[in-house]
Order: C-alpha cells, then structure tokens, then sequence
C-alpha cells in the first residue's frame, strides 16, 4: 500500500506558530481529502461496493499453486461431461492442429551461402527426413502414436490441465532410421516432492540449493532447471507410494531435452493454468441448469391418468400388480411417473400436479447471455463456441476472422513450444548419422539456427465467400502484400512449392491424354461482391 504524505505550506506554518490545534486540524483535513479523492475508484476502501472485496496481493506461485490441483480436476471433469466445456477443447485442437501440423523448412540460404536451387533441394530432404520420423509410432516413447497425432494430445493436456511434460528419449529400434523418441508426460507427476528415491526428506531444495516450487526448480536467475516427476501417476490405482525422481531440462552437450509446455500469464510463474479455469464455476453452474431443465420438460411431458373408484381396486383387481412401464407397484410409498401411466387411488385420495411450465421460454436467451460472457473469456466468438451461423454474412465472416486471430497466435505458440523443438532435434540426429549434409551445424549456433528456420503449417482459415476472399488474395499478391507460398499456407496450410510441382506433373498428364487444363483461370469477381441473400459488404 502507497504511503500518502501531506507537506506542511507555509500558510500551515503561519498558522501552527499561533494556533497550533488549528493548523492539525487543517493537516488532518487535507489527508482526509487525499483519501478520499484518490485518482481511482477501484482502490478506495470506504465504499460500500468493494469495501468487503479485499484480495490477496500474492506471487505468480502463491495465487496459482494452492487452487491448481483442484482447477486441473475441475477443468477435466468438465472435458469429461459438460457438452460446452468439451466442445470448446475440440475447437480449440480441430482448427490450431487438425490433423497435425506439418513442417515447411525456410532457410537462411543467404547467411549460408547456398543458392536458391541449393536451398530448395536442402529443404526438401530436411523435410522428407522428418516427416519419415515423425509419420511413424517409432516417434513416440510407447509405439502408439505418430508425432501428428501426439500433437493434438499435447495441446490437449495443455488445455485441460494447464501444462504437460514433453521428454526427449533416444531409443533405437530395429529397421528405425533414427532414435529419437518423444515421451509425454501428464501434468499430475510433476509436484513437490516430499521423499526423493534414497528415503531423505525433501520438499524444497534442489541441487546446488535451488528453489523447488510446484515441483520445477528454479536457480538464483529465476530459470528453471528440473522437474521433480513422480515415477507413475499419483491418480493410478496401481501405483505404488510416492517416489520422485528429478528430470534435468538440459542434457550434458547443453541442448534442452525437457520441454514444460504451458502459458507464463505472470513473471515467476511455476505452472500453467488450465484454459477453462476462469469459467469452470460458470460452467459448472450452467450445465447443472440444462440438466434441471431437461429433468422439468420430461416430467412435464408424461402424461398419467390416476382412477379413483367405490372400492379402491382401479383398474387392478389385484391391487398389488407391477407396472410393465417402470416396475412400480401399488404398495410401493413412491409413486413413478412414467409416459400414459395409469395409477389407481383408494377412495377419500387425491392428486396435486405441480405443473413445472416447461418448455422454458426464458431458457435460450439467457444461456445465450451467458455463452457470450463465456466466449470473451475464451477469446472464441458466440458464433464459434457454439456453432450457430444464422446471423449475417457480415457478422460471421467477423466472427471468423476474430477466432483465427486467437488460433493463429495458439498455433505459432504450441508450434514454437512443442514442435520445433523435436525439428531441431531430429535434424540435430539427421546431420550426425550423415543423412543431411549441413556444413558447420554443429559447431556454430548460428549456422544451426539458419538451417532450423520453418514454418508449420496447419488447417486454413475457413471462407464464407472463397471467389471474393481468392480475389482478394490475388490483388495482395500482385501489389506485393503477400507471396504465393504465404497465401498457400494460410488458406489450405499446404506447401506452394509442392502444389506447383503437382499441378505442372497434372498438365503435363492431362496434355499426353489429349485433355485440356489450364493452369489459371480468371473468375473476374467484382471486389464488391458478396454471397446473394447476404448484407453487402462497405
């Protein structure tokens, strides 16, 4: 809290020589006004709004670590049973990754020395390399799943649980052309350890008396280097006691091998905070209203009819026969509703019926009020979220571009994090067993640094309009605002220099089977086109 000081004028001082009780009570005033006029509203502790609304001013760590674990399981449940909450997390990983994000190798063939042709050929084989590694299960430490599809778990685990573990092993198998092997592991095993693997105590101090926080130690600079992992999952119904076992992020030569994926929100920020974790409470609030609607309208969709006769028998001469519907009888004390039911009373009883009003007229626009507050938090569009196009052309195509903003910033991120780190690495083994000639790579870090230049590439952008957007591409091409190889990507996330190779071996097909195919057509779309039957476009 910022101490606030009232200086002494020299009316002040005039006045204290020969009043000295008039010129505190002046003193005492200007203070009170200070307080009280401050420049904002949000930190003055008088007002009835927020003067019982007084949080904690803690660290990174200090606010994320005590709540995390409950958030994790929170945030997972909800991937698990909320249809909104899954929905958000399959959006999120169908248009950053898709069907994985595949490398497109830029080199600096300039700092290199290497001539155009010189560096397409090297791109090419840099390229084919890794897709052979990263297209096989040999990629990941259990033989499961290709790298592609080890993306989309990563991402996933980030998501849901705030960060996950990506390990890189060296394990040779038979007939692999190379060792290296991606091992993932689950946020869950990384915590503070309590025992370490010879029975000492220790909960927080590392090596050389690092700091252990959220299980990452951190040195004296504030970086991290290690995690304390447990050897299985605390939440396996197998495992054994706690045993922890420290994973250095760097290896002898110097290159890191542990990658920690997760967003730092905050400078000392130890652990990552699960995507959904500012709107678990709304979520979870919403879902059990949909529920409580959806029990309403089945109830209030049954339709029984209660007999009441002279002799209290009914329609059941017996009086104690099951109903095939829902297996109740009449000498159960519960009554089970059940659709065209039939119910017999004894006489001198009745029935109320608490009709529930359902189907709620008021039910769709309120959760409509409250999907919007939870897609700004989101950063995904009330049309995204949620799937619902029916408003106008103008309006979707913004709430399009709004998302991609969002999915193209998540991609360059998870890319930069999880994937180029594993491209680096293979090209790092690829160079070493000589299956890619690279001229000083590994003596010079700037030399590797212009050979491990790329871009990923992953599912495009969708069109509402694809003659006017493609117009639009061409005019951006032509003036220089982008290049073929950038609009390629961005659209479809393929690779140009390849599209031009298939569409030349194309014509050159269609040519030798007396077919005709151009190689460009002009579609001649007026820039103010638009869709017929939507709003026009300023």
């Amino acid at each position: 809290m910022s101490r606030i000081e009232v200086k002494q004028t020299a009316l002040d001082a005039v006045i204290g020589y020969f009043s000295p009780v008039a010129a505190q009570r002046r003193l005492v005033a200007r203070y009170q006004m200070q307080v009280l006029t401050g420049g904002y509203k949000a930190g003055r502790r008088h007002r009835r709004q927020t003067k019982e609304w007084t949080p904690g001013g803690g660290s990174a760590d200090s606010d994320v670590l005590p709540d995390l674990e409950f958030i994790r399981a929170r945030s997972r449940d909800l991937g698990r049973n909320s249809p909104l909450a899954a929905g958000t997390i399959n959006t999120n990983v169908t248009n950053v990754i898709g069907a994985g994000l595949r490398v497109q190798s830029t080199i600096d063939h300039e700092f290199l020395g290497l001539d155009e042709e010189e560096a397409g050929a090297w791109e090419r084989a840099a390229q084919r390399e890794f897709d052979t590694w990263a297209a096989s299960t040999d990629a990941d430490i259990t033989r499961v799943q290709t790298f592609y599809e080890m993306q989309e778990t990563a991402l996933r685990g980030v998501l849901e649980s705030g960060d996950i573990f990506a390990y890189q092993r060296f394990k040779q198998h038979p007939m692999a052309p190379f060792g290296l092997a991606c091992q993932l592991i689950e946020a869950d095993r990384c915590q503070q350890p309590r025992f370490i693997s010879d029975g000492a105590r220790r909960t927080d101090k590392g090596e050389n008396g690092n700091r252990i926080s959220g299980g990452i130690e951190i040195d004296d600079d504030g970086a991290p280097v290690a995690g304390w992992l447990l050897k299985t999952h605390p939440g396996d119904l197998t495992s054994a006691a706690g045993e922890w076992q420290r994973y250095p992020f760097y290896g002898r030569s110097g290159r890191r091998v542990m990658h920690h994926i997760y967003t730092r929100l905050r400078p000392g920020q130890s652990r990552g905070v699960p995507y959904l974790a500012p709107v678990v409470e709304t979520l979870k609030q919403l879902d059990r209203y949909t529920d409580a609607e959806i029990d309403a309208a089945v109830v209030s969709s049954f339709f029984t009819v209660f007999t009441k006769t002279e002799r209290g028998t009914g329609l059941d001469p017996v009086g104690d026969g099951a109903s095939q519907e829902t297996g109740a009888k009449a000498s159960d004390k519960d009554i089970k509703l059940a659709s065209g039911m039939v119910i017999d009373l004894h006489p001198g009883e009745d029935i109320e019926v608490a009709n529930p009003g359902r189907p709620n007229t008021a039910f769709d626009p309120f959760v409509m009020a409250v999907l919007r507050q939870i897609g700004v938090a989101l950063e995904l569009p009330f049309e995204i979220l949620i799937k619902h196009f029916q408003a106008s052309y103008s309006a979707s195509r913004a709430a399009i571009i709004e998302a991609w903003k969002y999915f193209r910033k998540r991609r360059a991120w998870f890319a930069q994090r999880f994937c180029q780190p594993f491209y680096e690495a293979l090209l790092y083994e690829a160079v070493v067993r000589g299956r890619l000639d690279a001229p000083g790579f590994l003596e010079d870090p700037r030399i590797r640094r212009a050979y491990c230049l790329s871009r990923w590439n992953g599912p495009g952008q969708p069109s509402l309009n694809p003659l006017q957007e493609n117009k639009a591409e061409e005019i951006a091409q032509d003036r220089g605002w982008k290049t073929a190889g950038q609009i390629t990507s961005e659209m479809t996330g393929g690779d140009w220099d390849r599209n031009v190779a298939t569409r030349r071996n194309e014509i050159n097909m269609a040519a030798d089977a007396g077919m005709t195919s151009s190689g460009a057509t002009d579609v001649g779309v007026p820039d103010t086109a638009a869709p017929a039957g939507s709003d026009k476009e300023d």
